[in-house]
């Protein structure tokens, strides 16, 4: 009973008109950040902070909640027209999501994003209302071996959903794995495969990999294509809006995308990729027709973007309840909070019961705002298709480049981002897929990372990483993933026997 007076004393906050105002600045914010490449919530969060001085601490921290899962909202509209993911949580969405706006159907896969991020933000809002405390006391015991299962598990995910070829995957994965180990060794201070160039001491970003590996390899494609005389301009077939059919095949991976995001947005690290990753995974094991994935299917559009704002939910959960932010987003949030004298933690919702309930029931009626004002702009973002290719691809390299120097002014990432797109114009000739080698990139430096903090518990004994039913769960069910595109195979070789 005691809770839901809080919780209705929570609206009360949300719903004051200069809350409202706020909630409703930080959710088009959001929009903006997550449309433009390279910039990204924990950026705009960061950007944003100085400007809240002075106001209320449940009015800064409704804004800041606003742009950060407002971001997750508007990082699909680039990946779905352009082929470019402003962050790591987004790659999944390209590979159905730009097909789908190359066959025509880019307003549907628009659409089902932002129905997709609504309906997970709303189920994600609910869970964390109801479920906090309990939930982060189980995210406590995960530990570094736990990680290392999970993050093995989505490695192998990663390896076999997609390409036809799992040979060809493998090798994405080890280049990725590789770039993942540039710059500077955490544990011993040493350089590492930086070829003496400083600028490489850092490691090789995300953003940097992924505008060169998608939107400048578009470009070449699309120059290729032009010399040829074979480009032509998409239109939009039917209407902006999803038919029945589409309905019908993306309401139950938004469902699950929904519950898998949550859950994994508890656990540190990776929380809104991994969960991505997992969800696209899912979806393709249980569709009729796996071998579509990948060639516009809207389950692969649908799933991956609810679980990407589900997860953004349930970053929430450790941090207000035990004052443990898993991504840079929810530290920048963490920070926000401290200066304003308030402290995330087991006491938090005692002590500031009215700041946590506004900021949790701001999240429902951010949740309204974000889909009011997606889906007039799906009628907007859709005619970016019906500009020419000597228009359209000078735009993707200034957009591309804005991106990529923002971030640290750095000239040399510009070449970098340069390289990287050669590579993945070789890679896309040689029918070699370039998701498995972004998102091994981002999953790299974690993957190390978790292994080594296992070794450094247990002196060194690899035993840790079968003492826990939770990692051996996960590193059995990473040996089935990895199998698992063996086993159609199999299955044709024997009836093509039979047959002969």
């Amino acid at each position: 009973m005691e809770q839901f007076s809080h919780f209705i004393g929570g609206f009360a906050v949300a719903l004051d008109p200069i809350n409202l105002w706020y909630a409703l600045l930080g959710c088009i914010m959001g929009t903006i950040v997550g449309v433009l490449p390279g910039l990204g919530p924990a950026a705009g969060m960061a950007l944003l902070i100085p400007a809240t001085f002075g106001m209320e601490p449940a009015s800064a921290i409704i804004m800041l909640a606003g742009l950060y899962y407002g971001a997750q909202y508007g990082g699909s509209t680039t990946s779905i027209l352009i082929n470019t993911p402003g962050e790591a949580s987004s790659v999944m969405t390209t590979l159905d999501g730009f097909q789908m706006a190359r066959a025509g159907r880019a307003g549907a896969a628009l659409a089902v994003a932002a129905i997709g991020s609504f309906i997970a933000g709303t189920i994600g809002v609910i869970l964390l209302s109801l479920l906090a405390v309990p939930l982060s006391h189980f995210a406590l015991k995960i530990g570094p071996a736990e990680y290392f299962a999970l993050l093995l598990f989505s490695m192998s995910s990663v390896t076999s959903l997609t390409g036809s070829s799992l040979p060809k995957a493998g090798f994405a994965v080890m280049i990725g794995l590789m770039i993942a180990t540039v710059g500077i060794d955490l544990q011993s201070g040493t350089s590492r495969f930086t070829g003496g160039i400083p600028e490489l001491q850092d490691g090789i970003g995300f953003i940097v990999a992924a505008v060169g590996l998608f939107a400048i390899t578009e470009v070449f494609v699309t120059l290729e294509q032009m010399f040829r005389g074979k480009t032509e301009i998409i239109g939009i077939k039917g209407n902006l809006w999803l038919n029945r059919e589409e309905w019908r095949r993306s309401w139950m991976p938004i469902l699950r995308g929904s519950f898998i995001g949550f859950f994994k947005g508890i656990l540190p690290g990776g929380g809104a990729t991994i969960a991505t990753i997992l969800s696209y995974s899912l979806e393709r094991s249980l569709s009729k027709e796996p071998e579509k994935f990948g060639t516009g299917m809207i389950e692969g559009v649908a799933g991956p973007e609810s679980a990407n704002n589900a997860a953004a939910t349930g970053a929430f959960v450790p941090l207000l309840a035990l004052g443990l932010p898993g991504s840079a987003s929810t530290a920048i949030l963490l920070g926000a909070f401290m200066i304003y004298g308030v402290q995330p933690g087991p006491q938090l919702l005692v002590k500031e019961p009215d700041l946590v309930w506004g900021l949790i029931s701001s999240m429902y009626i951010g949740n309204v705002i974000l889909f009011i004002l997606n889906l007039p702009l799906i009628m907007l973002f859709v005619r970016i298709l019906y500009v020419p290719a000597g228009i359209m691809l000078p735009m993707i390299l200034v957009v591309a480049s804005i991106g990529v120097y923002s971030m640290n002014e750095s000239v040399m990432e510009l070449y970098l981002a340069l390289g990287f797109g050669v590579l993945g114009y070789l890679m896309r000739k040689l029918s070699i897929p370039v998701p498995p080698l972004v998102l091994s990139i981002v999953l790299g430096g974690l993957l190390e990372k978790s292994f080594r903090q296992s070794l450094t518990i247990s002196g060194g004994d690899l035993g840790i990483l079968v003492g826990s039913p939770i990692a051996v769960a996960l590193l059995i069910a990473s040996v089935i993933v990895f199998c698992i595109p063996f086993i159609p195979k199999r299955k044709q070789n024997k009836v093509e026997s039979i047959a002969k």
